[in-house]
């Protein structure tokens, strides 16, 4: 089977679990960038030092933008849930929460595919647990499943999008959350 073949019914996975676009694309096309380690420190989203998989816990920049060279290919999905209006921040977190569940389905369906090596990254903090074990003093509670967010490996998402086909911003009233599944074959 040609990596044609494969990589259409590897996004064909996410789209029929409920995300509105994917692709794959080589690892090569994705730009990364080191300062989102800055922006993950002004701390926006609540997480920073306070989850395991996001900043400065999920490690060293450098090191995480090398190891997901190491990688061949990269799936590339996104949600789109509509909002009440640009301030429905409930609306926000349900569709994270959705978009989160994809994720985990996607993980499942993957596992049956075979792919030698994957590492999921996902939309904002892990979400595995209702609290980060990191917020306890704990060490992961689930280190297997734990999902680092593209920006801690310093993954530039809005160029993620246009490398893989896909718009950053899809209209007002709208929130778009991106995954992504690196790969080799």
């Amino acid at each position: 089977m040609e990596n044609k073949e494969i990589f259409g019914r590897l996004a064909e996975i996410p789209l029929s679990l409920g995300a509105v676009r994917a692709a794959v694309i080589p690892v090569t096309e994705v730009e990364t960038d080191a300062s989102f380690r800055t922006l993950c420190a002004s701390n926006a989203c609540g997480n920073y030092g306070r989850n395991w998989m996001c900043p400065p816990d999920a490690g060293d920049i450098q090191e995480l933008m090398a190891e997901l060279r190491t990688y061949s290919y990269v799936l590339v999905y996104q949600t789109v849930t509509e909002l009440e209006d640009s301030y429905d921040f409930e609306g926000m977190m349900d569709a994270g929460v959705a978009h989160n569940k994809l994720m985990i389905a996607l993980r499942e369906r993957l596992k049956a595919e075979g792919l030698p090596r994957v590492l999921h990254l996902g939309a904002g903090g892990c979400r595995m647990c209702e609290v980060c074990a990191k917020r306890t003093g704990e060490p992961c509670r689930k280190p297997d499943l734990a999902v680092a967010s593209l920006e801690t490996y310093g993954i530039n998402v809005s160029k993620l999008a246009v490398a893989a086909g896909m718009k950053y911003i899809n209209g007002q009233d709208t929130v778009t959350y991106f995954g992504a599944v690196l790969f080799d074959l």
